[in-house]
């Protein structure tokens, strides 16, 4: 088994980097935000549990949340290991995250830390605009309209939410690379941290990511 921690800050790539890591690693790509919703919708008694505080817009506690991925890991395609993303967040995370998988005789082998200046994160961030018609979401960076400021598929004036502006992003990044740090820290402490210049094209950051795990031997834990 290959166990993968994904890091980075909001608006480094994550997702789209793991689900190119997962096709090309042939291991399932587990989001907490999707563990959860699963574990709710098929009324499991950690998936109830943690619907309690879910609909209270309280924190899942972390035992839960672990035990939740334990569950996940236990899944007939997450045999030959998995890529995590979302989890852990704080060092406290980890450290129950680590001691979780000890208990089944498995470890984090990489920890995968995708890192992009505090200036490209924000105007990757800020970038994004809504259509006042239906929603549709455009991005200045990745995803730009046609017509600057109009809706390709109906003409709408875009908008940007209150969340999207520059110094509202700032602002909520400085609290989160804060805790990024800490847990890139214990990895790096434990010797599996892997970092990579997540500013390059998306085909190059993968590539970049892949290099950094090196040659990946399947078998047991």
């Amino acid at each position: 088994m290959i166990f993968l921690v994904l890091l980075g800050a909001p608006g480094a790539g994550k997702g789209t980097q793991a689900a190119i890591l997962s096709e090309r690693l042939d291991i399932p790509h587990v989001a907490t935000g999707d563990l959860f919703r699963a574990a709710v919708r098929e009324r499991s008694a950690v998936g109830l549990e943690a619907r309690r505080y879910m609909e209270r817009g309280q924190l899942v506690p972390d035992e839960i949340t672990v035990q939740m991925l334990l569950e996940r890991l236990a899944q007939a395609d997450a045999g030959e290991g998995v890529i995590l993303d979302g989890f852990p967040r704080t060092p406290a995370q980890a450290v129950a995250l680590d001691t979780a998988l000890a208990e089944h005789d498995a470890r984090v082998d990489h920890a995968l830390e995708i890192q992009v200046p505090f200036e490209e994160l924000v105007r990757r961030m800020s970038g994004r605009w809504i259509c006042a018609e239906n929603g549709h979401v455009y991005n200045e960076v990745s995803h730009p309209p046609r017509v600057a400021g109009r809706c390709d598929l109906d003409d709408s004036p875009l908008l940007q939410r209150d969340d999207d502006k520059a110094e509202t992003i700032r602002a909520r990044l400085d609290l989160q690379l804060g805790a990024l740090a800490e847990v890139s820290r214990h990895y790096d402490e434990r010797g599996v941290l892997r970092t990579v210049d997540g500013r390059g094209s998306i085909e190059q950051v993968a590539d970049d990511l892949l290099a950094a795990i090196g040659p990946v031997t399947r078998g047991a834990a």
